[in-house]
């Protein structure tokens, strides 16, 4: 989109008439190119769908739109998209579509070398044949408007579409093209805080400063990572652990095999890099989600109420049970995990079998049960995004990170705002102040839905006070 007549509530209402989501470029403007017919056409034809807008003297600004491309031809091109249309009207915004009749549609548009846009049989908006110069700033269109013959202009006469005459200050043509879904858009399909090292440091600080809520006595919020196997959730705590020790780490054992590559359940600590201090909150990492193996629900089920000890060695022929050495039998909620994040590679969303879906639901079903928060952690989203791996702090502008959130979201049965894409620290060998943020971001908000789940805890407790009373 360039600079011009339009602003971009004009686009917007342009792109409502059109559908889709589409791009503009600028491809003539008599101010700059000159009032020419060759001229018009030789940036113009065979440009496929296109906007021709023009601005008067008294501000008002209007306009015609054609789906098919510019010829010389000098012949009437059929288009039952074609459309007039005016965005102003005397310096105020008039938003006004005017459709094609059904039965003049073979009249769309008028094509000939000699002529510069021109729309509907008669004509409904004829612009200007040959070369025109401008005298005191204005261009003299004198062929003039014979409108209602091929557009429905529902009762809009000369006056009230274009103040009774075709003098004009600019006339501007732009091409309409199909936006790739890697396009970043203008506006973030999420918004979040203008990202800059300020943000990062506050995002830091906040996290570091993160306690859980302090009625209820617990040191550290524990949050369990799980997944399908090379995901990402060991390198998920890798890189929110080298956040915040300040350079990449790779403490937990990450990378991609045929099983999975964390056989134990881990409590990881993530500690500040100066003091070594742990953060009020744990990052547990179990073994990976498998179709034919992996970690089954019971397994799952005893993670999530606090029973498995830290460290337990899953072994594939012998469930985890009461039986083994440390179970917890009888957890405080300390204990418990307080937020569940799953991991999901967004490069691999599309093939996800039914199988693996159904594990997952079925998992969902022992979460919902306890009441507690899910997030989904979408890895890899430089995988399904060029432009990414180049700079991620693009994430929340690309359509196509939007639509596999969209698709998640849809699958696993959660609001999308529960699904959050971010970038691991993979082959990078320094910090990235976007990556940085990008996970930041994620991590404040499963901290923000643990709190949650204390909540509830909190409610309890005081009506119990309440009751006791």
């Amino acid at each position: 989109m360039m600079a011009g007549l339009l602003q971009k509530e004009d686009f917007d209402e342009l792109l409502k008439w059109i559908g889709g989501r589409r791009k503009f470029r600028l491809l003539y403007k008599i101010t700059r190119d000159g009032c020419s017919a060759p001229t018009f056409h030789s940036k113009c034809d065979g440009k496929g769908m296109t906007v021709m807008v023009l601005s008067n003297p008294s501000d008002t600004v209007y306009g015609g739109f054609t789906s098919q491309s510019w010829t010389s031809a000098g012949a009437y091109v059929p288009d039952p998209k074609a459309f007039l249309f005016q965005l102003k009207f005397n310096g105020k915004s008039s938003y006004k579509q005017f459709a094609i009749k059904p039965e003049k549609i073979a009249y769309a548009v008028y094509c000939h070398s000699k002529y510069g846009p021109t729309f509907g049989d008669g004509y409904d908006l004829f612009t200007f044949s040959g070369n025109l110069t401008a005298c005191n700033g204005k261009f003299k269109f004198e062929k003039g408007c014979s409108l209602d013959n091929t557009y429905n202009m529902k009762g809009t006469d000369y006056s009230a579409f274009a103040n009774g005459n075709l003098q004009v200050k600019e006339m501007e043509v732009y091409q309409v093209d199909d936006c790739d879904m890697n396009d970043p858009l203008e506006i973030p399909w999420r918004r979040t805080p203008e990202w800059t090292t300020r943000l990062m440091q506050e995002l830091k600080e906040e996290i570091e400063n993160y306690k859980p809520l302090e009625q209820l006595k617990i040191q550290q919020t524990k949050i369990l990572l799980i997944g399908q196997i090379g995901a990402g959730k060991s390198s998920f705590f890798n890189t929110i652990n080298s956040i915040f020790r300040g350079y990449v780490t790779s403490q937990a054992c990450s990378g991609t095999a045929e099983h999975s590559l964390t056989t134990q359940y881990w409590s990881y600590q993530v500690r500040n890099g100066q003091s070594r201090k742990p953060l009020n909150f744990r990052l547990c990492d179990t073994r990976g989600l498998e179709e034919g193996q992996g970690i089954d629900a019971q397994d799952v089920c005893y993670i999530l109420d606090g029973h498995t000890p830290d460290k337990y060695v899953f072994n594939p022929s012998l469930p985890l049970s009461s039986d083994i050495a440390g179970f917890i039998k009888a957890p405080k909620l300390k204990d418990r995990i307080h937020c569940v994040a799953f991991v999901l590679d967004a490069s691999s969303v599309d093939v996800m079998s039914e199988k693996m879906l159904e594990k997952i639901r079925k998992l969902q079903i022992a979460m919902n049960q306890r009441g507690l928060p899910q997030v989904v952690l979408l890895t890899k989203i430089d995988k399904i995004c060029a432009s990414l791996q180049d700079d991620v702090g693009l994430t929340y502008y690309i359509p196509t990170v939007q639509e596999h959130v969209d698709k998640v979201a849809a699958m696993i049965g959660l609001p999308r705002s529960h699904v959050i894409p971010v970038k691991n620290y993979e082959s990078e060998r320094e910090l990235n102040d976007n990556i940085n943020i990008l996970n930041l971001l994620a991590m404040q908000q499963i901290l923000h839905f643990a709190d949650d789940f204390l909540y509830n805890f909190l409610d309890d407790q005081d009506r119990e006070i309440s009751t006791a009373d």
